[in-house]
């Protein structure tokens, strides 16, 4: 019987449930929003709260100084510098004053290859409602580019009826 025991297993061992966590946790503090099943987004998203909850209890209202101690038993599940730096200097800045609560799951429905429930986790105070400007920008470059050989080419290719013209 499983009383009193919280969480899910996700059918894995504990290491690989502990390195799927960390992995998921990192993700959304890089990009502030996944997209993953359910359940996961269930689990990261408890996972999650505790680091941004410590990571904001370490930092003094003032802002200048961080706590040590924190910070190295946050970087135990938190391998990624960068990461790092960013959670102390901008999301636990942002969320000081919130009680709590900084993700939200929005389901999306099921996955097409395996029916699975897939869900949108994201960090609250960091939605913006718009896709990341980098890969929108790169398909309107290559649309350019191409738009842009397609008129070279009928201006270098001659059709049968200029031929014609010519004659």
């Amino acid at each position: 019987m499983r009383h009193r025991k919280s969480g899910r297993k996700l059918k894995r061992t504990a290491s690989h449930r502990k390195a799927t966590l960390i992995a998921l946790s990192t993700a959304l503090l890089r990009n502030k929003k996944i997209r993953t099943t359910v359940a996961r987004a269930k689990e990261t998203r408890m996972f999650v709260e505790r680091l941004i909850t410590r990571a904001k209890n370490a930092i003094t209202p003032e802002g200048d100084k961080i706590n040590i101690h924190a910070r190295r038993q946050i970087a135990r599940y938190i391998k990624d510098r960068d990461v790092m730096k960013e959670l102390f200097t901008e999301i636990a800045p942002k969320v000081a004053n919130r009680h709590g609560g900084y993700t939200r799951v929005i389901k999306l429905g099921q996955r097409y290859g395996d029916g699975a429930e897939v869900a949108v986790l994201e960090l609250v105070d960091f939605n913006t409602g718009k896709a990341p400007e980098k890969s929108s920008s790169k398909s309107k470059e290559k649309k350019e580019t191409k738009e842009k050989k397609a008129k070279k080419a009928k201006k270098e290719i001659p059709t049968g009826e200029v031929a014609l013209e010519k004659k």
